[in-house]
């Protein structure tokens, strides 16, 4: 408890920075283009179209050219020991999903 006879504490207030006016700014819906990008590139969410497409044209191009039961059977654990730490591995990232358990 403090006495009544105590200097009392003096606050010190953080000086502006130049960023805060941009981070404050507030009501509007459109996206802040990150620096260096392009006028037409605006990234929207935590993706963008053009990202989609070219993910999509590529997993098309792989399912085409690629010997898919060669890269499944290579990506199969190699021991037992290896399943199970696979396993737990999984059980671990799905307790921290807000998905399906």
């Amino acid at each position: 408890m403090a006495s009544s006879n105590s200097t009392p504490r003096v606050l010190q207030q953080q000086p502006a920075r130049d960023s805060d006016s941009q981070q404050q700014q507030s009501g509007s819906n459109e996206f802040q283009r990150k620096p260096g990008a392009q006028q037409g590139g605006q990234q929207m969410g935590e993706g963008s179209y053009e990202a989609t497409r070219d993910y999509q044209k590529d997993i098309k191009e792989y399912l085409k050219d690629a010997d898919v039961e060669k890269d499944a059977e290579a990506a199969k654990p190699r021991s037992d020991q290896e399943a199970r730490d696979l396993e737990e591995a999984e059980k671990e990232g799905r307790s921290h999903s807000k998905g399906e358990r």
